[in-house]
């Protein structure tokens, strides 16, 4: 198989001052996740001068060819991980809502369970192909709301009702794109497509036990 995968773009996303870019290989229809493990040993995450094409940022439902290995640092509990191999990234094309619907995964839990995390030592547990920390849900009621911070801007945070009654609710946003609009008025519409996301693995101060993967709402793609 050729070292370069094409994906369509479904998160774009915060991490760790960089970011997380995901998306459906079209060729095989599975998650991906590229990751600079060998750079960032401990996160993964993609820096400006890897994850850019044509001068900018990735945006959801582009269509992006990336030279990918086989293979990534699962970083102990993710299963859609594949290591950046050197090369230029490629735009070469747009997808539209109608072929990301298929995706769409309609079963009972978001990521695993009804909580707002999961542990990884419960995904550990999994055989390796289903420790899914990436899920596109088909989402009948979406609603936002933001409060401030204390540093001086708005915490913004998404409640989601699936077509099966699922619920998750007030969970973080970490679509720089999709923030930058709220913060300017946007009103998302109620029925859209949100990636879903597990972030690298943190405990509060006041938590006790194991550290949860949180779960994120790494893009919204309205209908």
């Amino acid at each position: 198989m050729s070292s370069v995968r094409k994906i369509i773009c479904l998160a774009n996303s915060w991490k760790k001052h960089e970011r997380c870019i995901a998306g459906i290989d079209v060729d095989t229809g599975k998650w991906v996740r590229p990751v600079c493990d060998t750079l960032y040993p401990e996160t993964g995450k993609v820096p400006k001068w890897v994850r850019f094409v044509e001068g900018r940022e990735p945006r959801l439902l582009d269509l992006l060819a990336i030279p990918l290995d086989d293979t990534g640092d699962d970083f102990g509990f993710e299963c859609e991980n594949h290591s950046v191999l050197a090369g230029q990234w490629q735009y070469v094309g747009r997808a539209n809502v109608e072929d990301v619907l298929p995706y769409c995964d309609r079963g009972a839990y978001i990521l695993h369970n009804r909580w707002k995390y999961v542990y990884p030592s419960y995904l550990r547990s999994l055989p390796f192909h289903q420790r899914t920390t990436l899920q596109l849900i088909f989402a009948e009621r979406f609603s936002i709301e933001g409060k401030p911070n204390g540093k001086g801007y708005m915490d913004w945070r998404g409640t989601i009702v699936t077509s099966r009654g699922i619920c998750l609710r007030k969970i973080k946003i970490t679509d720089p794109l999709l923030v930058k609009k709220l913060d300017d008025g946007y009103e998302p519409p109620t029925r859209c497509l949100v990636t879903m996301s597990l972030s690298i693995p943190y405990a509060f101060p006041d938590w006790e036990g194991e550290a949860p993967a949180w779960k994120l709402i790494a893009g919204v793609i309205a209908m």
